[in-house]
């Protein structure tokens, strides 16, 4: 794997947010692969719970500038970037002041999601690819972490299918136990069909909530992670039915795990 390079898209990094399950995970994969010799980029939504100035965020004039169009909306698309101490590893943001200033993540005081989740997940999945074509590195993986970053698959896989940079792309999509309750914004097919006119692969998100979220971006990677002990049984017969690689949670030895892995993804090429 060495010299190979990794994009990892994830909803939560440590040390940035909390210590999760996810946040954890997303780190340690990069952080791994990072001391083996793969190049990395690690790219995640700018929450405004970051503190910026203990982190040392601070915004990359030649990424940002560009608009993203979501629901037929300009939105500013704004990019900053830190390095993990003693890891000598970027991380990208994705920012947006009317999705990511906010003091929360994903809910707000009284718990209930944000009803412009939607938009984020569509905004932060455009908002990689674009970051990622401007920096014009290609990607041999794509390991991608966390429902908020789960519409990135259908993404590239239909939207920027005739993008050049990931034409050879392999994506893997981790799954975690922890999720949301409820639905996203129901309107979230038809927002993502102002970009997508695909109805089959729009047909999995209909309705919005975390299993189908996860489901979407099952269906178009090209392999999957069990990042937790447990997964739905829904999913697990989901990704039977489509057939494509699983590695099993690993506890112990997710290094080496991970690593072979990716190896035995590239190969499948």
């Amino acid at each position: 794997m060495k010299d190979k390079r990794i994009l990892f898209v994830s909803s939560e990094v440590v040390p940035y947010l909390p210590e999760t399950e996810l946040s954890s995970t997303a780190f340690i994969s990069a952080k791994n692969a990072h001391s083996k010799g793969v190049q990395t980029r690690i790219f995640m939504p700018r929450y405004g719970v970051i503190n910026e100035r203990r982190h040392q965020l601070h915004e990359v004039i030649r990424l940002s500038g560009m608009n993203l169009v979501v629901n037929d909306i300009d939105m500013p698309l704004i990019i900053k970037v830190a390095s993990i101490p003693k890891e000598r590893m970027q991380v990208y943001f994705i920012d947006n002041e009317e999705y990511f200033k906010r003091k929360a993540v994903f809910t707000d005081e009284d718990d209930e999601l944000f009803s412009d989740n939607d938009e984020r997940a569509i905004f932060f999945a455009k908002g990689v690819v674009e970051t990622v074509k401007k920096l014009n590195w290609a990607p041999d993986i794509i390991h991608v972490h966390g429902w908020m970053a789960s519409l990135l698959p259908l993404y590239l896989r239909v939207f920027y299918n005739d993008e050049p940079l990931f034409t050879e792309s392999k994506i893997i999509t981790s799954l975690y136990k922890r999720g949301f309750d409820g639905e996203l914004n129901t309107e979230l097919a038809a927002k993502v069909k102002f970009d997508l006119s695909e109805s089959d692969k729009l047909q999995t998100i209909q309705i919005p909530n975390h299993i189908n979220i996860l489901k979407s971006a099952i269906e178009n990677s090209d392999a999957i992670i069990h990042g937790s002990e447990t997964i739905s049984d829904e999913l697990v017969s989901f990704i039977g039915e489509k057939g494509i690689p699983v590695l099993e949670y690993e506890e112990e030895n997710i290094k080496e795990s991970y690593l072979n892995f990716y190896a035995q993804i590239l190969a499948d090429k």
